[in-house]
């Protein structure tokens, strides 16, 4: 399982740099895989974390939906943004990749916040996750219509 955890943790890392560039994700992927290629200091970028990170960039909008009607007091733009990249990709993991436990990934998305985030980040990251997990079943016939 480490290695899943280490891909969560990259994918995490390229969705991250993306907002704070303001760059597709789906780009910063390929640079990040053009950069494993070419320089051998450059961890590889593991086939998990490109389902990750293409998974979330297909379902972008409806997860930043999904995030944005069901946090309390945050909207999206002022939610710290190691927060919101977390809570994307444990968007995208539990509603639509189904082979991963939903336990797992909100144990996974909570550590992630201990490990970047502010003291209250894990609670936070674990309520609305936990929200969603809750409704997962009409989110995911919503996603699909």
């Amino acid at each position: 399982m480490a290695a899943r955890n280490t891909a969560r943790k990259r994918a995490f890392q390229i969705l991250f740099e993306g907002d704070q560039r303001g760059a597709d994700v789906l780009t910063v992927l390929a640079d990040w895989v053009r950069l494993s290629r070419t320089d051998p200091r450059q961890p590889p970028v593991s086939e998990y974390t490109m389902q990750l990170v293409e998974g979330y960039a297909e379902h972008a909008t409806r997860i930043d939906e999904l995030i944005a009607q069901y946090s309390v007091g945050w909207t999206l733009d002022r939610m710290p943004v190691v927060d919101r990249n977390i809570l994307r990709l444990g968007a995208y993991e539990l509603i639509w990749v189904d082979e991963t436990p939903d336990a797992v990934v909100l144990d996974e998305m909570v550590q992630l916040a201990k490990e970047f985030s502010t003291e209250e980040s894990p609670s936070f990251v674990n309520g609305l996750l936990g929200r969603l997990k809750e409704l997962k079943p009409s989110l995911r016939r919503t996603a699909e219509d």
